[in-house]
């Protein structure tokens, strides 16, 4: 059995009856918008973040959840695939999982006008139901998921970012949103409770551990579909160039950045950048500290009885930054 179905087995009820709702949850008079949003549930990905919704709530509230779980599943869902399609049109992208983009199939005006309509079903649904405590933590994360990506913008332009820096931008950018499927689930069972933080502080610790395995396929640690040298090309500055970028020496930090500024297109030369980063630790630098990241998220299980539900969130924590993908 693969580890997704593995994770996904004690929540597969409500998983199947969550995609019945969350296609209701798109619908719409226009029949142009139905058959987009149709397009888009056909081509769903891993949907990590609705198991994540449901595991919490059910690992909290002793395998039971409610409406609000769906309503909280059904919210990140809406908003998380309008920043897909929004996402797609601002990286001028035509391919999402496999498969055409909105905007390669229907162009950009029509994929822009999609995202804002998932963005405005995903308030509506929190606001007729008054999940207001719902649509904070998401209203938040939308928030710190625009800053993060334009933090990001910011500090390419400068090459000059610190551990610190780079540990906010991956916070904001890719930790939050899953911080706050983690906090939904267990607002939409245990509202107003401590464990709302707790599960916001675990979805966020996931996030980072998630983010740096990213930045290590950068540096063909796998074979993936991603190419190597993709994040040096755009300029982003990821955790294994930021380590070794702080510890070199002024010959090599000037060699680097000039590399990573001007000569970003040069394949030998990212393949080089490549080479050195490797040589001088930033790989084991960042697969440490994304283990630490993993071992912090679980302590923050080991507080809950046994369950399957703590069993699969565990496998997710290990999924995580075991996938070859």
């Amino acid at each position: 059995m693969k580890i997704t179905e593995q994770i996904k087995q004690p929540i597969a009820y409500e998983m199947e009856l969550f995609e019945q709702k969350f296609q209701l949850s798109m619908a719409s008079k226009v029949a142009l918008l139905n058959r987009i949003t149709h397009y888009i549930v056909n081509r769903k990905g891993k949907q990590m973040r609705p198991m994540f919704v449901f595991l919490v709530a059910k690992m909290l509230n002793d395998g039971r959840i409610s409406d609000r779980t769906y309503r909280g599943a059904s919210v990140i869902e809406l908003i998380h695939t309008a920043t897909l399609v929004h996402d797609d049109v601002v990286d001028d992208s035509n391919r999402r999982r496999g498969f055409f983009s909105i905007n390669a199939l229907w162009k950009n005006k029509i994929a822009v006008l999609i995202g804002d309509y998932l963005l405005s079903k995903g308030l509506l649904l929190s606001i007729d139901n008054n999940d207001f405590d719902l649509l904070k933590i998401i209203s938040v994360a939308v928030r710190e998921m625009s800053e993060g990506e334009l933090l990001q913008i910011e500090k390419a332009r400068q090459l000059d970012i610190t551990e610190a820096i780079y540990y906010d931008i991956i916070r904001q950018k890719t930790a939050t949103l899953i911080a706050a499927c983690c906090s939904l689930g267990a607002a939409s069972v245990k509202p107003n409770s401590q464990e709302v933080d707790r599960m916001r502080r675990f979805g966020e610790l996931i996030g980072m551990a998630f983010q740096i395995k990213d930045d290590l396929f950068d540096y063909g640690t796998e074979r993936i579909g991603k190419p190597t040298g993709i994040d040096i090309k755009e300029q982003k500055m990821t955790l294994p160039l930021i380590h070794v970028l702080n510890n070199s020496s002024k010959k090599d930090k000037s060699w680097l950045i000039n590399s990573v500024k001007n000569h970003n297109k040069d394949k030998k030369r990212v393949k080089k950048v490549i080479t050195f980063v490797k040589d001088n630790g930033g790989l084991e630098y960042a697969v440490n500290k994304m283990k630490s990241f993993q071992e912090e998220a679980i302590r923050l299980l080991d507080v809950y009885p046994d369950s399957p539900y703590k069993a699969s969130l565990k496998l997710m924590v290990d999924y995580v930054i075991d996938r070859k993908k």
